[in-house]
């Protein structure tokens, strides 16, 4: 296993970010000093994920409070709205800076204004600290699962996008499932679709297997139905950016046609995602933005036009995959299964 690069890391007022955009050819860090660095670096994907963005956000608002002593509780509200507009879909961003305003507005009415800058980093790292527990429960739930579906053996396992600790911090949540059967000895084999537009899993996820030692492929989304026809997989884990009451979740494009490939050939499909990421003021996944983003993700590749000028690209970031299509969602609390509005509400504690 080669030397792993932190994807986050905070010293001395400055929050280094490990630039995604550049794996696997360099690992380049990206100083963040100020609010407008974390909220450009969220934007332009140097920091992606659901998890990580919002732990960049906690940060980002620990930039804001080191440059504006003594801001009012509005100005961090206007600070918040700031960073949560450099993108809509994950709902991490929005819920952990919400929970950075409620603890501001405590220290502020408690006449603690001058400790906000500490607090927030002392937040922030609490949280990387809490999905690391939270993420290894979630990893061996999906592990006594397998186990009791397919009996103690080595699994082929299929996932889509980047899910692992460049996602989350220390560990990885559907990736972090692979990782932690491969470190008892239970993984044969993992295929990973390359994702397109952007590549996180030819890219990064592929980084991450390789970093590891995990023997794996990197495949095109259009084999997702060869390789279920011919058993090359046992299931699938994916990750979740938005998951809403009824089970419905958002996720990056291609998983909802992964879901319906799988259903019709019978491979479980999983979600693994921390209850960060259940957003329970949707009821269905309509109600879920969906972020659009710049059409030359698909006409160029890496600044090289590979288009015909002239022509123009849909380019939807997200996908929702129906909660019928869904075998499981696995929270830190347990697994969701069957993926019901009740079984949701009683596993993550909110009936």
């Amino acid at each position: 296993m080669s030397k792993v690069v932190s994807p986050l890391s905070w010293k001395d007022g400055v929050l280094s970010l490990l630039d995604q955009r550049k794996l696997p050819l360099e690992e380049i860090i990206v100083e963040n000093k100020t609010i407008e660095d974390a909220y450009n670096s969220i934007k332009d994907m140097v920091v992606r994920g659901a998890p990580l963005i919002g732990y960049t956000g906690i940060f980002g608002m620990a930039l804001f409070a080191r440059a504006n002593r003594g801001a009012s509780i509005n100005e961090y509200k206007k600070a918040a709205e700031y960073l949560n507009s450099s993108r809509p879909t994950a709902v991490n961003l929005a819920y952990e800076l919400d929970r950075c305003v409620e603890l501001i507005d405590q220290l502020i009415n408690a006449g603690n204004s001058e400790k906000i800058e500490d607090e927030l980093i002392s937040f922030g790292h609490a949280q990387l600290d809490l999905i690391h527990r939270d993420n290894l429960a979630m990893a061996n739930i999906a592990m006594k699962d397998l186990i009791e579906r397919f009996g103690k053996r080595k699994y082929r396992i299929m996932t889509l996008c980047n899910t692992g600790y460049l996602a989350c911090g220390p560990m990885g949540t559907a990736l972090g499932v692979i990782s932690h059967l491969f470190e008892n000895d239970l993984i044969e084999h993992v295929y990973a679709s390359e994702t397109r537009p952007y590549m996180q899993g030819a890219r990064l996820t592929s980084y991450e297997l390789k970093k590891q030692g995990v023997p794996h492929d990197i495949v095109v989304e259009g084999s997702f139905s060869y390789l279920m026809k011919n058993k090359l997989v046992d299931a699938i884990f994916i990750g979740a950016d938005r998951i809403v009451k009824n089970g419905d979740t958002a996720n990056k494009i291609g998983s909802s046609t992964l879901s319906i490939v799988a259903k019709h050939y019978g491979v479980p499909f999983f979600v693994v995602a921390p209850t960060s990421s259940f957003d329970f003021t949707s009821e269905e996944g309509s109600e879920i933005p969906i972020e659009m983003r710049d059409e030359n993700e698909i006409l160029s590749f890496r600044d090289q036009r590979v288009a015909p000028e002239g022509t123009s690209a849909l380019n939807p970031s997200f996908d929702v995959t129906d909660a019928n299509c869904i075998t499981g969602i696995i929270c830190e609390s347990g697994m969701i299964d069957p993926v019901t509005r009740e079984n949701l509400l009683k596993v993550t504690g909110q009936e």
